[in-house]
């Protein structure tokens, strides 16, 4: 699409509501357009860009990378407008500036509420959306500023084609953590008491598991897995269901205590669990951004 080309913001319109609202379905109903009408509109904004925008996967419609991109700037477009619309119209914006965060789905969800804390504490609070991801799905759309920040488990990888910056938030030792009475038995002589007690482990894509598979390993321990979780919370429940072992930062270990009902097994100063801040802005301009930051520091 050339620089001069004119960009047709009712087809970015209709684009914008069948996207926000899940499909074509929903979104004619809300714009009073027949499903056929505002396919053939959304194809034309196709055209005037130049790729597709949504995919189909069964039944549905999914926006493809450059379509949540596109989506990304539509929402900044269309947030402005009704910002104009009220300063016109004399009246006070209905809601504050969005913070929208990206946030890894291996974090701890304690750890997250006690991150993002301090960017709802400034002068102007934000209107704060929190979107679970994979941490690759949410560095894309960092790149293609549909996010103000991230939070993830690990630094951004080398050689990411866009440029982006990053803060280490928190850097602590893990912890294993079980059901009282469990622990209680554990504790005497850990780590060698690990050997064969079921274990329950972070998924693949956690940046704790290679380390801790490792540490293991070197160890001569070999726990019995009874299952690995994507969503630490669902390996915390499980654990205080007594069901095995898991591993948690050592930060929150008071937190995690309290709430799950468990008791600390042992720690382990050669597993660091890490929460990292990345921007796609080297001094992380978004005043609840900075915010978070010095409120880590």
């Amino acid at each position: 699409m050339e620089s001069s080309a004119w960009l047709n913001y009712h087809h970015l319109f209709y684009f914008w509501n069948v996207a926000r609202h899940g499909g074509l379905a929903p979104a004619s109903e809300l714009l009073r357009l027949s499903p056929p009408t505002l396919s053939m509109q959304i194809h034309s904004l196709e055209e005037a860009l130049g790729a597709k925008l949504f995919e189909r996967k069964g039944r549905r419609l999914t926006l493809t990378e450059f379509g949540r991109m596109v989506y990304g700037h539509a929402e900044a477009i269309f947030a402005v407008g009704r910002e104009l619309m009220a300063a016109v119209q004399g009246r006070p914006q209905g809601r504050p500036a969005r913070f929208v965060v990206g946030v890894n789905e291996f974090l701890p969800k304690i750890a997250v509420h006690r991150f993002l804390a301090p960017a709802m504490a400034v002068d102007e609070p934000p209107y704060l959306v929190c979107r679970e991801d994979t941490p690759e799905r949410l560095l894309a759309a960092l790149a293609t500023h549909e996010l103000d920040l991230v939070l993830s488990d690990a630094p951004p990888p080398p050689g990411m084609r866009v440029k982006v910056f990053h803060q280490v938030l928190n850097d602590c030792a893990a912890g294993f953590f079980a059901t009282p009475r469990l622990a209680a038995r554990l504790r005497r002589r850990f780590p060698r008491s690990l050997d064969g007690v079921p274990f329950l482990l972070p998924s693949e894509g956690a940046a704790l598991r290679r380390p801790l598979e490792a540490w293991l390993e070197v160890n001569s321990l070999h726990p019995r897995p009874a299952g690995e979780f994507q969503d630490s919370s669902v390996m915390k429940a499980f654990g205080q269901a007594g069901l095995g072992v898991f591993p948690a930062p050592m930060s929150i270990a008071p937190m995690i205590q309290r709430n799950y009902g468990v008791s600390l097994v042992g720690e382990v100063a050669e597993l660091r669990e890490r929460v990292v801040a990345i921007s796609a802005e080297r001094r992380f301009a978004h005043p609840s951004a900075a915010a978070i930051v010095r409120g880590a520091q």
